[in-house]
């Protein structure tokens, strides 16, 4: 679950047109450089440092033990997309599964590797983007994401598509991504965060620039028509969309995620897709 990294409020947005590999080039370098501080900020959170590792979907810390969401994991191959540091691929490698995580930083893996010491046995970990997945088809029999690679994407169905590829019939594919409705609000936690801001409707990415103009940091929005759209589109079928509510024991704030606007408005999507 790799975004946000810090935990205080974004500046104003800058809205450009950013293609894929402008997207995966900023990813990749941002991550590269962020791997330290959302080690050391959020590494205990998402299970870093605990043995096995932890599935987290999203900021409310709503666990995959508790939500089960794919399914019985025993014994199945298992693609973790965006994988950061890769606690979900070692809890799914933990609780039986044949798992391999991929993600676009170097970074991310390498924290992955270090925390992996933990473990009683290593998850194979490859570097790489998320519109071009290097596996054969029908590959896996599930295939998840937390909050990784497809906010980040320029191209999200195309992804849709490549999992689809990859995915056996009657495999599943479910992913977590912030909750198109966020795009409205500032990434504030405090009042500022409930006052809307950007149209809904508004596709043009988020982007971050140096003094030198090079794009940083890419997000990219789409609708809940559109996530539904992009996952019919490749052939998959919908079943569920999870929002997961804000807990009542969760004093952390995390980026744009508190009590507060939890209180009001879901910060997390989850979309559980089945390929007939």
């Amino acid at each position: 679950m790799p975004t946000p990294v810090n935990s205080t409020p974004r500046p104003p947005r800058v809205l450009s047109d950013v293609d894929s590999d402008v997207s995966q080039r900023a990813a990749r370098n941002w991550w590269n450089d962020e791997a330290a501080d959302y080690q050391s900020e959020h590494g205990r959170f998402i299970g870093d440092s605990t043995p096995g590792g932890e599935f987290v979907w999203g900021p409310e810390r709503f666990r995959e033990a508790d939500a089960h969401l794919l399914g019985d994991v025993e014994g199945r191959a298992i693609l973790e997309i965006g994988c950061g540091s890769a606690p979900c691929s070692r809890w799914l490698k933990a609780h039986g599964a044949n798992v391999i995580g991929l993600d676009v930083s170097i970074g991310m893996l390498r924290n992955g590797i270090e925390a992996m010491k933990l473990d009683d046995a290593p998850v194979p970990l490859i570097q790489g983007g998320a519109e071009h997945l290097p596996f054969a088809d029908a590959s896996f029999d599930i295939a998840c994401s937390s909050f990784g690679a497809v906010p980040f994407v320029a191209d999200s169905a195309r992804v849709m598509r490549e999992v689809a590829r990859v995915l056996r019939p009657g495999g599943h594919w479910v992913f977590a991504t912030n909750h198109p409705m966020r795009w409205m609000f500032l990434d504030d936690p405090g009042p500022d965060g409930l006052v809307v801001r950007m149209s809904y409707f508004s596709r043009t990415p988020y982007s971050e620039a140096n003094d030198d103009g090079e794009i940083t940091y890419v997000e990219h929005h789409r609708t809940i028509g559109d996530r539904v759209r992009e996952i019919v589109g490749a052939g998959l079928v919908l079943e569920d969309i999870v929002e997961p509510e804000w807990p009542d024991d969760l004093e952390d704030e995390w980026g744009q995620w508190s009590p507060l606007r939890g209180s009001y408005f879901p910060g997390t999507a989850i979309f559980v897709c089945r390929k007939p």
